[in-house]
């Protein structure tokens, strides 16, 4: 992650905002993209097994074409996929692109996440016609496969594999949302910015199975911000502000953390100052 001319200490966005939700309104997605693209592995994989239940996974691999012309749904910037409060007919998998989750609060649009390919969307089609929780807008162009429930059920009842990543998505889903109930219950900017870089630096540490007490990321301005309920230009700011103390460095478009606990001390330092001028 590269800091931006002004050495504000996050990469500029690599997408352009996309408009709101209350935009003009957009035909429907066309039904399929003719162009070739990665295959996320294991959902990707089990659609392009035969219809069979007891056939085997294809060893070549997923035919990316075979996957389009079933079930992709291309998308271009701004494209708005699904609106909040509509019937929740399809899940998503994005193939390529980000998505931008957002949701109507008293009449704003807050961002919920950024989706990259390989995530799970729209999972409200898992319920049978449940309106939607969100409005998904397309920040780049890109294509998602579009499961009904018909082929979702048929999806977990054959692939016990694909019903484990499926659950792990929405378990981890479960999570960032506490996380970010944890963050906004905050109420300094810089300790809602380090809290968030503590917990995303605990989990790539997890991932990596590494014992060091460093860890090393990639996050774009947007997502931190969607994390913090901040604006990009705040979160900029903040992170600018930690890079001074040399509590995270920005190498190869990457946030890196030399020392978690050093962190996890100044958000302590940050919490009792927080607390004496409640106390004044």
């Amino acid at each position: 992650m590269t800091s931006s001319s002004e050495g504000d200490g996050v990469a500029p966005d690599a997408e352009r905002e996309a408009p709101s939700a209350s935009d003009a309104e957009r035909a429907p997605l066309p039904s399929a993209a003719a162009e070739p693209a990665r295959s996320p592995a294991t959902i990707a994989g089990a659609l392009d097994e035969p219809d069979e239940a007891a056939a085997e996974p294809v060893e070549s691999g997923p035919d990316p074409e075979r996957l389009r012309a079933r079930f992709g749904r291309p998308f271009e910037a701004g494209d708005v996929i699904f609106r909040e409060g509509e019937p929740g007919t399809e899940a998503y998998l994005l193939e390529e692109g980000r998505v931008r989750l957002i949701k109507k609060v008293r009449g704003a649009e807050r961002s919920l996440m950024v989706l990259k390919p390989g995530d799970l969307f729209g999972e409200s089609a898992l319920l049978g016609g449940a309106a939607r929780w969100s409005t998904a807008i397309a920040l780049s162009r890109g294509v998602a496969l579009a499961l009904d429930q018909g082929t979702l059920q048929n999806l977990v009842e054959r692939n016990p594999a694909v019903a484990l990543r499926i659950i792990k998505q929405l378990v981890g889903r479960l999570r960032d949302a506490e996380d970010q109930i944890e963050i906004m219950m905050l109420t300094d900017t810089q300790s809602k910015v380090v809290n968030a870089l503590l917990k995303l630096a605990q989990q790539s540490r997890a991932a990596s199975g590494s014992s060091s007490n460093g860890a090393s990321f990639a996050i774009s301005p947007m997502e931190l911000s969607t994390r913090v309920g901040l604006d990009v230009d705040t979160v900029k700011r903040a992170v600018q502000q930690l890079r001074e103390g040399q509590y995270l460095r920005v190498a190869d478009e990457r946030l890196e953390i030399p020392d978690i606990d050093a962190l996890r001390r100044l958000f302590s330092l940050l919490g009792l100052k927080d607390e004496i001028r409640g106390e004044q």
